[in-house]
């Protein structure tokens, strides 16, 4: 458990729950599950990821890449679903857009519904049916307001490796969402951002600087957490260069952005790579403790966890 003083965050890019066989290949059965003597099959699709996070055991944790009502895991509102089973005080789910995930075919847009809807606890937020895909922002912690925003789809297609396909496969990217919450924290108020950026390399700096500027205005430290999609210090640098650019806030305010975690988090069961990260603005002096990326029974990427004094 966190220390009176410390905060556990946690960000995870969970591959919609989808299970990882030890030599790194999504599993292809679905999960196991008896209708006649299970009373809610939609169980066996969600477990896996809902154990997952929970052993996080986070006061803060960013999900990307969850689904909310697809075939393909089950029809279950994911962020619903983790949030409820783990005690969250308070969550949102944010849509990067309403699709049907249908195989062969990748995603089949519905044109009835906005790209951006923002989900939550019942009686919050919206309670459209659509099967969407997108971010979650789950906490312990009292939330004082939520804010969320969408990022159009750059207009390439890039060769990648994806998981479960032999070699390269050409992939145009899809739009992107964000989600922050000003939370009530031990030291008091703070910003988390849950994110999730392209893949594709320039539009996903783009993005990152774009979400600089939209949270300007909120209360600091700024955390970041999410599947960036860049490497290194590249996150940091580039946020340091926008602070910097920024005439919102006089420079004898800004007290700098620095990642708060090196560990390779990508591919799961071979690391290689630190796609996932959690960066912090105006956190002065504090350092992480506690940095963890272990490898989970679901997903291509590890989780990032820490614990700041918040």
């Amino acid at each position: 458990m966190t220390g009176p003083a410390l905060l556990r965050l946690a960000t995870f890019n969970v591959l919609h729950g989808r299970q990882i066989t030890e030599a790194g290949h999504p599993s292809t059965t679905a999960p196991d599950s008896d209708a006649d003597t299970d009373p809610d099959p939609k169980s066996a699709f969600v477990q896996p990821l809902v154990d997952a996070v929970a052993s996080l055991d986070a006061d803060v944790v960013a999900l990307q890449e969850l689904d909310r009502f697809q075939e393909r895991s089950g029809r279950v509102d994911q962020a619903r679903a983790v949030a409820e089973a783990t005690g969250a005080a308070d969550w949102r789910y944010a849509s990067a857009f309403h699709a049907r995930s249908v195989p062969g075919r990748s995603w089949v847009i519905d044109r009835s519904e906005p790209g951006l809807r923002v989900y939550g606890p019942r009686g919050a937020g919206h309670d459209g049916e659509v099967p969407s895909h997108g971010v979650a922002l789950l906490t312990r912690l009292p939330v004082l307001s939520w804010r969320a925003r969408r990022f159009s789809a750059p207009p390439v297609a890039l060769p990648l490796r994806v998981a479960g396909r032999p070699g390269l496969t050409v992939v145009r990217d899809h739009p992107r969402a964000a989600l922050a919450a000003v939370l009530e924290g031990r030291r008091g108020p703070f910003t988390a951002v849950a994110l999730h950026l392209s893949f594709v390399p320039g539009w996903n700096v783009r993005q990152l600087v774009a979400v600089h500027g939209w949270i300007a205005d909120l209360p600091r430290p700024h955390v970041l957490l999410g599947d960036l999609n860049l490497f290194g210090a590249i996150p940091a640098a580039t946020l340091g260069a926008a602070e910097l650019l920024s005439s919102s806030r006089s420079r004898r305010d800004r007290s700098g952005w620095r990642g708060l975690a090196r560990a390779r988090t990508f591919p799961s069961h071979r690391p290689l790579l630190q796609l996932d990260h959690i960066l912090a603005g105006g956190l002065g002096t504090h350092r992480a403790e506690s940095v963890r990326a272990p490898r989970m029974p679901i997903s291509d990427h590890r989780p990032l966890t820490l614990e700041l004094p918040l």
